[in-house]
C-alpha cells in the first residue's frame, strides 16, 4: 500500500500568497518554515482559515498533493497538534497561544 491509500493528517501554517479559490474549490500551501505541501480542498473554509495562521488538513495524498477531506483552523494549539505547534514555534515561524 502506497501512502495515498492512507489518511494523512497535516499541520501547519497557511503560506502567505498561497490561496486561490474558486467557489467551493479552494487550493493553498501549507509549511512548517522549512517543507511545504499543496492542498486541495473541495468543501467551505472554516471562518478563521487565514493566511499565515495554523490549518490541520486531513486528506490523502496524491500526486504530491494533500487532496484534504476537512480542513480545520485555529489560532491556537486546540486542533494542532502538539509536536507541530512546538516545531512552528522553535523555528520562529509562528508564535501561538500561551496567552
Amino acid at each position: 500500500a502506497g501512502i495515498g491509500d492512507r489518511p494523512v493528517r497535516l499541520g501547519g501554517l497557511v503560506k502567505d500568497g498561497s490561496v486561490r479559490i474558486d467557489g467551493l474549490q479552494s487550493k493553498f500551501i501549507v509549511t512548517d518554515g522549512e517543507a511545504e505541501i499543496a492542498v486541495s480542498f473541495g468543501g467551505a473554509l472554516p471562518s478563521l482559515f487565514r493566511e499565515g495562521q495554523g490549518v490541520v488538513a486531513e486528506g490523502r495524498i496524491i500526486g504530491g498533493r494533500l487532496t484534504a477531506s476537512n480542513v480545520l483552523a485555529k489560532h491556537d494549539e486546540t486542533y494542532m497538534p502538539r509536536e507541530v505547534a512546538d516545531s512552528l514555534r522553535d523555528k520562529g515561524v509562528w508564535q501561538g497561544g500561551d496567552s
